[in-house]
């Protein structure tokens, strides 16, 4: 069998668990799964060592850490879109908010900013390695295979670069994006949770509403402050 049935299969024993079915024996994944016992069993026991399955093969302790990740994140996702909108009325550019992903910032939630011009991205869309929202991701992981991870593609020198950068941002607590389109311009920063970064949330729109503006700077701060007040109402979650 291939690693990747292993992993299907070792999918389909974790999906019998519901609330009817708190915990699961052999016989009950041999009879649902049309496996022999033996076989179950097997499945059983090495999701038990892995975390998955706990003593009497109900959900483990790896299985509640994502459960607490999936409710932290559904309840960020309930309290950003009223922020952002108000982030987004008040300096007149997109906000967008981000969770890390396997290759980078996965956008999450977008509020588009009201004005001739409108700059938006799509949600779902996994943003570069030098995208605001990936920087300031990454400057403040606590697992530092994640930056590992997300700069195995570049060269030495690259990935020697996007460290002093991910350095920047974490002295300044802010990330600005670099792309290479002309014009645009992206800044982000961190959303904190008791412990650690939750989210990056951006603003997107032209250099000049951004960098050279008169009310650039204000706009900065206001990003900075709309992302304070985010990070104290999870922390108090």
């Amino acid at each position: 069998m291939s690693d990747i049935q292993s992993i299907e299969r070792a999918a389909a024993v974790l999906a019998l668990l519901d609330q009817n079915t708190r915990s699961l024996t052999p016989a009950l994944v041999s009879e649902r799964l049309g496996l022999n016992r033996t076989t179950a069993h097997r499945y059983l026991s090495s999701l038990q060592r892995a975390g998955f399955l706990g003593a009497t093969f109900g959900p483990g302790p790896l299985l509640d850490q994502l459960s607490a990740l999936v409710s932290v994140r559904q309840q960020i996702l309930s309290l950003a879109p009223p922020i952002m909108r108000r982030l987004s009325d008040e300096t007149g550019l997109t906000t967008v908010l981000s969770f890390l992903g396997l290759a980078g910032a996965v956008v999450t939630l977008v509020e588009e900013g009201e004005g001739t011009i409108v700059l938006t991205v799509r949600i779902g869309t996994v943003l570069e390695l030098k995208a605001a929202q990936s920087r300031v991701l990454l400057a403040f992981q606590a697992d530092s295979s994640a930056m590992t991870r997300a700069h195995a593609g570049l060269s030495t020198t690259q990935a020697a670069q996007e460290y002093e950068v991910l350095a920047a941002a974490r002295r300044d607590r802010m990330a600005w994006g670099d792309l290479g389109h002309d014009g645009l311009a992206s800044v982000a920063v961190p959303i904190f949770g008791q412990h650690d970064v939750q989210a990056a949330m951006a603003m997107i729109g032209t250099t000049a509403m951004l960098r050279t503006s008169d009310r650039a700077a204000q706009r900065v701060r206001q990003l900075e402050s709309a992302a304070q007040n985010f990070s104290s109402l999870i922390a108090r979650m």
